[in-house]
């Protein structure tokens, strides 16, 4: 499922969810979008990650090994700027 896909599928679910918990739905729903931003793992997670996999040389596995630390990254660095732009 491409990123697009999965905010369509994510995005009510997150405004559901922050609204049953009685919290406003923007800080969930940029929590869903830059997860859906983020497809470092794997070369079929973007087709721009497909596309350079040919001409790169690169194996599945090697998606992985930048993907993970980069994932990573943005979780350390994301969650908490999504917490003090958009406080719940």
């Amino acid at each position: 499922m491409n990123n697009a896909a999965t905010v369509l599928v994510m995005a009510p679910i997150a405004a559901t969810f922050a609204k049953n918990l009685g919290h406003h739905p923007d800080p969930f729903l940029m929590a869903v979008a830059i997860g859906a931003a983020c497809d470092f793992l794997t070369p079929i997670g973007h087709q721009c990650n497909t596309l350079v996999m040919g001409p790169g040389g690169y194996r599945f596995g090697d998606y992985w090994r930048l993907g993970l630390p980069l994932s990573l990254i943005v979780l350390i660095v994301g969650v908490p700027f999504i917490a003090l732009f958009w406080p719940v």
